[in-house]
């Protein structure tokens, strides 16, 4: 029998590169959810079969009617944009549409598996590993990542009250990158952004260091590519975690310049990066080191090996000049 997955944020970059791995890997359903008009108004998801596709403001209506038999939920829409400043905006669309999600996966016994972030720690204070006892303690540098670490927060006490699905994890998505982030437009990758300026303008700008002890271009972050990303969530599909909240990245920092002479690199180009000042309206939210521990992963037995930043960057240029 066919699973059926259930896909919020489907028209969106991780939601959409995951229905077109699923497609491609055969036997499953899709309901895909969204904003209705996103399905047909992004280019890189032409190509895609989204299923049965469902407006997200009807999700809760359609699934109390039509009772779908539903293997997995996969929750990957929200908000993400980390210079929002609409709490209550964050607020029911990151924190309350997740906590109904969750009910309904609690109630109807189907395992739940929903992205929260690497925005949730900060500016690192208390290091990258995945302990949920700190994740009360957790600072956010802006209102997005509060969102997350609101719902992650919320969870794991409502797994301690007993209302919790049958299976369920959280992933804390690091800096992902990869084909179908486009329409995201400035929120997008530094890749995708490094590579249209070097189409452009040839030269990529990259932010310039305001932080004494660390050199222009060598903030690090952990860069993950989308199908790594794809690859872990079908994992936890798979083999289901009973619970828990975890990194997904890579768990190597790599830094921007790394970044930037891959891009020269993979259009072939030779290298040319400048530095601008950072926004001064973004400096105090600005994350100068990411890198996720991954011991909890691998101990889930997850041992495929992470696409390192060159070999991710080199095949998304391809498909860019495809």
């Amino acid at each position: 029998m066919a699973e059926t997955l259930l896909v919020t944020g489907a028209a969106g970059f991780i939601g959409s590169r995951f229905v077109e791995s699923s497609r491609a890997r055969g036997g499953s359903e899709i309901i895909s959810v969204d904003a209705t008009a996103h399905f047909a108004e992004r280019p890189e998801h032409a190509k895609i079969d989204f299923g049965k596709i469902v407006d997200r403001d009807a999700l809760f209506d359609w699934l109390r009617n039509k009772k779908p038999a539903i293997s997995a939920v996969v929750h990957l829409g929200a908000i993400t944009d980390t210079t929002a400043t609409d709490e209550l905006a964050l607020q029911k669309q990151n924190v309350e549409y997740s906590q109904k999600l969750w009910n309904y996966c609690a109630e109807n016994g189907v395992p739940l598996i929903y992205a929260s972030s690497a925005a949730t720690y900060g500016a690192g204070e208390r290091g990258y590993a995945d302990d949920e006892g700190i994740i009360p303690l957790l600072k956010p540098l802006n209102p997005y990542g509060e969102s997350k670490r609101a719902f992650d927060e919320w969870a794991l006490a409502e797994e301690k009250r007993g209302n919790a699905p049958p299976a369920w994890s959280g992933w804390k998505f690091f800096n992902v990158y990869g084909y179908g982030e486009a329409h995201k437009g400035r929120m997008a990758s530094v890749v995708l952004h490094a590579y249209n300026q070097l189409k452009s303008n040839g030269v990529i700008k990259l932010f310039r260091s305001h932080r004494e002890g660390i050199a222009d271009g060598h903030q690090a972050r952990d860069f993950v590519d989308v199908q790594d990303v794809v690859d872990v969530l079908r994992f936890a599909i798979d083999k289901p975690a009973r619970r828990g909240i975890r990194n997904l990245g890579t768990g190597k920092a790599r830094t921007f310049l790394d970044l930037a002479r891959a891009v020269c690199k993979a259009a072939g180009r030779d290298e040319a990066i400048s530095f601008i000042d950072t926004p001064p309206a973004i400096r105090d939210q600005y994350q100068y080191f990411t890198e996720a521990r991954m011991e909890r992963l691998r101990g889930l037995g997850y041992d495929k090996e992470f696409r390192s930043l060159e070999d991710g960057v080199t095949a998304y240029v391809e498909r860019l000049t495809a």
